[in-house]
């Protein structure tokens, strides 16, 4: 049986953060992920997808990404029942994330002072995803993130 999900999207809000009575990292997040087609009326529709990530993967996410970031995360789709206050089983189903992916550069994401982000380079740079203008980067391992 294949249980496979790759999505790419854009964070709701902030990773919500917790940790079990056993100390483990537990992220709980929505990612908007916008459908392939246009509806009728010509608009672009979004699905809201709930999410949830791990361990060490849950605090560097929360750590590095934020409400507005797009991100691509791959994982399993999960169901679950729980009974609410009311004594009604409620069906929950999520996608529970295996990893993911940071899908832009750091400076491409500004936050103004209103607090809203902006996908636009810092101070009008270009960013340059990969090389260094054909110099070697210096990067320690106090630089990565995991």
């Amino acid at each position: 049986m294949i249980n496979s999900v790759a999505l790419n999207g854009r964070l709701t809000r902030d990773v919500d953060l917790r940790y079990t009575m056993s100390g483990i990292a537990v992220g709980q997040f929505t990612l908007a992920v916008d459908r392939r087609f246009k509806s009728k009326n010509g608009n672009r529709e979004t699905d809201f997808i709930s999410c949830q990530i791990w361990r060490k993967s849950a605090e560097n996410l929360a750590n590095y990404a934020h409400k507005g970031s797009l991100i691509g995360i791959e994982g399993r789709i999960q169901t679950r029942t729980y009974d609410n206050n009311q004594g009604q089983k409620v069906y929950v189903t999520e996608v529970i994330a295996d990893n993911f992916s940071l899908l832009e550069p750091k400076q491409a994401q500004r936050v103004d002072n209103a607090g809203s982000t902006n996908n636009q380079t810092t101070q009008g740079k270009t960013s340059q995803p990969i090389g260094n203008n054909g110099k070697p980067i210096d990067v320690n391992d106090d630089d990565l993130p995991f």
